[in-house]
């Protein structure tokens, strides 16, 4: 029985070792990558849910701004001597919720303005 000895080519073997580290770099850069996304994803969860904290917080107050408002008309409408002050008293009340709605409006796209950063 004839042993014959197999060599690895010198050129197979210097590519082989070119492809382990190629593949070493890549996968580097790839779990690097995957960090720095990681990374991000916590800090605009962070962002996000401190926003809806916010979010929440204001709609609440605009909530009992609106009650209130919505309250006292009420009352000024109940106390209203004759249907002409009535009229004048819900005129002033739809004049004045309209704008307060605007602002509030306002309030919200600035908080989207700043989660969206």
């Amino acid at each position: 029985m004839s042993t014959q000895s197999f060599e690895i080519p010198a050129e197979f073997r210097d590519f082989a070792d070119k492809s382990v580290d190629q593949a070493r770099n890549a996968f580097g850069t790839f779990l690097n990558g995957a960090v720095k996304t990681s990374e991000q994803l916590r800090n605009s969860a962070s962002t996000v849910q401190s926003t809806l904290h916010a979010a929440v917080l204001k709609s609440l107050d605009h909530a009992k701004v609106n009650a209130e408002t919505t309250f006292d008309y009420a009352q000024r409408v109940v106390r209203a001597k004759d249907p002409r002050e009535a009229f004048e008293i819900q005129s002033e009340f739809l004049k004045t919720q309209f704008a307060a709605l605007q602002a509030q409006a306002k309030e919200y796209g600035a908080l989207a303005q700043s989660a969206a950063r």
